[in-house]
């Protein structure tokens, strides 16, 4: 998606009619198979809309949504298996983002609501929205969204809590706003600390910030499908500081491609039950009460889909990496180079293919890589012929 943000007053966002519920969860018995494979005495780690979006990326592996799933702290366990994840937010960047967060929602939400074009906060309803647990909080947002669009009014809802069932499991997930318009509109509030200068802003922070914001809108859908008059819009207000300074400023951007591409993957993913079936009986991920090996080893007891993407997403990615390298599987050159490779599954197949050591000289694959084996092998002949005295000599 485009990077190039305006500021000011954002336009009207683009909306659609909500989609239908989503099915019924998992039932009693696969919650106690997931808390036995997460351990009993290990509360579920939480699974949020960057969590999700990540997933929706890669929605053939079935290693990540059984843990995500379960609950399991992924980066426990990678540090547990010796690869821990070497992304993430730092502590300054924490900081920064809740402090600018703070500075758009105080003296009632002037700033954002100044951005909404709202002069007077007075005039705009804001919900309680506390209640006990993540399902309690659920319901009473989803009370407080159906209210506010019956009144017909302004009504900002600070960091709802929204249900969404991916797989047979329920996530819960937490905005930072939503505002609600007087004619029924919905429109998802994403805050980030990261700059627009010149009313740009770096692309792939915009582009990670909307696959982020279309997790909420599919979860806000659930609940416009209930709730009479209401609208979900396609587009969300993302607000970010102003070039250099800390005045915040905002843009609306589109995620219906976003919102597309992730109702579509989410939706391919086999429900938790099915892939919790195919693990072994006494199989589990519990970080503390297990061993190194018998954590290295349920992890390998459950197929994964692992290409370089995955580095800047998953936190056993670097555990997956290192066990593709050691396979010689092809996942490991990445996803658009695996898809050309058709039936050769490992590097060593393609380069014994290539020297025409193996392989069906009328597969077109095996034909292409002994033509590109070929030309290879006189561009070094070539570049040997054209040697100068002395290069050897200089490394070249």
């Amino acid at each position: 998606m485009s990077a190039s943000l305006g500021s000011g007053a954002p336009p009207t966002p683009q909306t659609t009619r909500p989609h239908g519920v989503s099915p019924a969860p998992a039932t009693p018995r696969v919650w106690g198979k997931l808390a036995e494979l997460r351990g009993p005495a290990t509360a579920p780690h939480p699974l949020d809309a960057r969590a999700l979006a990540a997933l929706a990326a890669n929605p053939g592996c079935k290693r990540r949504a059984l843990l995500d799933g379960a609950g399991v702290d992924k980066a426990a366990l990678a540090s547990k298996l010796g690869s821990p994840a070497a992304f993430g937010q730092s502590q300054f960047a924490f900081m920064r983002g809740n402090a600018f967060e703070a500075k758009v929602k105080a003296d009632g939400g002037r700033e954002l609501l100044r951005l909404l074009g709202i002069d007077e906060p007075g005039a705009v309803g804001a919900p309680d929205l506390a209640a006990a647990g993540p399902e309690g909080r659920a319901a009473r947002t989803a009370l407080a969204l159906r209210e506010a669009t019956a009144a017909g009014g302004w009504a900002l809802l600070d960091h709802p809590m929204l249900a969404l069932e991916v797989a047979g499991s329920a996530a819960y997930l937490e905005p930072d706003a939503v505002v609600v318009h007087p004619d029924g509109r919905w429109t998802v509030v994403e805050i980030k600390s990261f700059p627009m200068i010149d009313g740009a802003a770096d692309a792939s922070k915009v582009g990670a910030a909307a696959r982020q914001a279309a997790v909420y809108v599919l979860a806000l859908e659930r609940v416009a499908a209930l709730t009479e008059g209401a609208e979900v819009a396609h587009s969300v207000l993302l607000v970010c500081p102003k070039d250099f300074s800390n005045l915040p400023t905002a843009s609306v951007v589109d995620v219906r491609k976003q919102l597309s591409v992730t109702r579509r993957q989410l939706a391919r993913l086999t429900r938790i039950e099915e892939i919790a079936a195919m693990v072994p009986e006494g199989v589990t991920f519990d970080v503390e009460g297990c061993s190194t090996e018998q954590l290295r080893a349920a992890v390998e007891s459950v197929p994964h889909a692992y290409a370089p993407e995955c580095l800047s997403a998953c936190e056993l990615a670097f555990h997956c990496r290192e066990r593709a390298r050691l396979a010689g599987a092809v996942e490991a050159l990445g996803r658009s180079a695996r898809s050309e490779l058709g039936g050769l599954t490992t590097i060593g197949e393609v380069l014994a293919a290539a020297r025409g050591e193996a392989g069906d000289a009328d597969d077109p694959t095996v034909g292409a890589l002994r033509r590109a084996q070929a030309l290879r092998g006189e561009a070094l002949a070539a570049a040997g012929a054209s040697r100068i005295p002395g290069q050897e000599a200089l490394g070249w």
